[in-house]
């Protein structure tokens, strides 16, 4: 977005994928009554915005902790454009969800970092299963279709910056 007057060059990335675009989905299926409705939302956003369905993989781990290495393997592969994680840690009695919720947040960064290819957290890390809903699609919307939109416009972003002089 250029304010008035300004000079500066700005690259924004438009919400469209390209024909040929291909995404990897990881999803957790621990908890899948809320990661089912994660991938819904991030397969709709998909077809929504330009990508052919049948040029998305869904690839099913056990739960959040498997995300990193199983996007890092896909995102190394270059057969994909983004790869979008999906999963649900919701906290118990416990801290075993910081401890899950920290370790895949930070895997996922490195394998995107690693590889060069996007590799979008779509990981909720909520309170209760409530809040899980409301954001699989609920009151609060949904996370893996804003997952998936930033997967599209990341892609875009990093075309423009690989073509730019």
């Amino acid at each position: 977005m250029n304010l008035p007057g300004d000079q500066m060059q700005t690259i924004e990335g438009p919400m469209l994928a390209q024909p040929g675009d291909s995404f990897a989905i990881v999803v957790s299926r621990f908890n899948d009554l809320v990661t089912g409705r994660l991938l819904e939302g991030a397969i709709s956003t998909l077809k929504r915005h330009g990508a052919s369905v049948d040029r998305v993989t869904a690839v099913w781990v056990p739960g959040a902790f498997e995300l990193p290495l199983v996007a890092g393997r896909l995102a190394a592969t270059k057969k994909y454009a983004a790869v979008i994680a999906l999963g649900a840690v919701i906290q118990g009695n416990t801290t075993h969800h910081e401890y899950i919720n920290h370790a895949t947040a930070q895997g996922l960064m490195r394998a995107g970092q690693d590889t060069g290819v996007p590799v979008l957290f779509g990981v909720l890390t909520c309170e209760s299963m409530e809040q899980a809903l409301d954001r699989a699609g609920g009151k609060v919307g949904n996370k893996g279709a804003e997952a998936a939109l930033a997967a599209i416009e990341t892609v875009s972003v990093l075309r423009q910056i690989g073509t730019s002089s």
